[in-house]
């Protein structure tokens, strides 16, 4: 097993997209993934454009808000990412956010209960694989007991979305949550906040995170600034957890390259 590294961002015209999205291939990213907000470009279109111009960069809504689109929407345009990357998009998708409830009102779209999300997530993940052909990998967004419940049955990979200040014993408890529940290999992913120093703006802005609250709650979502002691984590992680894949977001790319540069 190896580790895969994705690339979270979101285009600010087209140009500086199609700059972006080949930069991440030649720089050694497997993964494109793009936010599905309000306050970012239409996932679907976006990662169109990410597959017109790359050959092996695979492509992936970080994540799609489920509550947003109906089954049959969601399917058409999964079915259309599959022709036109030929093969290489992947659905990542989950209950929504938890501020998410206003823009499902702006799309007249019902929001429910956590239970209605849920059952509803299912019935999207249940239409893809009937009728998107080849079926993408389902990627879950997960933390609590009855999402990790959801995604043990239904993910091909669970994206753990932890508190920023998670620790290693976090990770540890989320994963063996999932597999107790289920016989089916699943793989894990895991989106850090901070490298070293760095912390990207939007953590502290609007999350109210800072470097002395991750440093203090030993957090799993901040890595070594030493490339070797962050590679070496990554291993472990690797080995004992099952989470073989990173997703990088862009305000940590330059902090992160010299460790992407180790498994390259």
């Amino acid at each position: 097993m190896s580790m895969n590294f994705g690339i979270v961002i979101a285009p600010r015209s087209g140009s500086e997209w199609v700059r972006q999205v080949r930069g991440a291939e030649q720089n050694g990213y497997g993964i494109v993934l793009l936010p599905d907000t309000l306050y970012t470009p239409s996932p679907f279109p976006a990662l169109a454009a990410a597959a017109a111009v790359t050959s092996t960069l695979r492509l992936r809504p970080n994540v799609l808000a489920a509550p947003m689109r109906s089954a049959a929407t969601t399917v058409r345009e999964t079915a259309a990412l599959q022709l036109l990357s030929e093969g290489r998009f992947e659905l990542g998708i989950g209950t929504g956010r938890p501020d998410a409830e206003r823009e499902a009102g702006k799309f007249g779209m019902p929001w429910g209960s956590a239970a209605d999300r849920r059952r509803h997530l299912a019935e999207v993940i249940e239409a893809v694989r009937a009728e998107v052909k080849p079926a993408p990998p389902i990627v879950i967004a997960a933390s609590g007991p009855r999402m990790l419940a959801t995604a043990a049955g239904l993910a091909d990979r669970v994206h753990l979305a932890v508190a920023p200040t998670a620790t290693e014993n976090d990770l540890a408890d989320i994963v063996a949550a999932v597999r107790d529940q289920t016989d089916r290999p699943v793989a894990f992913s895991l989106q850090p906040v901070a490298i070293g120093d760095v912390l990207p703006p939007f953590m502290s802005k609007f999350m109210g995170v800072t470097l002395e609250q991750l440093r203090a709650a030993d957090a799993a979502t901040l890595l070594p600034a030493d490339p070797a002691a962050a590679a070496e984590l990554l291993e472990h992680r690797r080995e004992k957890l099952g989470i073989d894949e990173l997703l990088v977001p862009g305000d940590l790319a330059d902090a992160f390259a010299p460790v992407l540069a180790r498994f390259r």
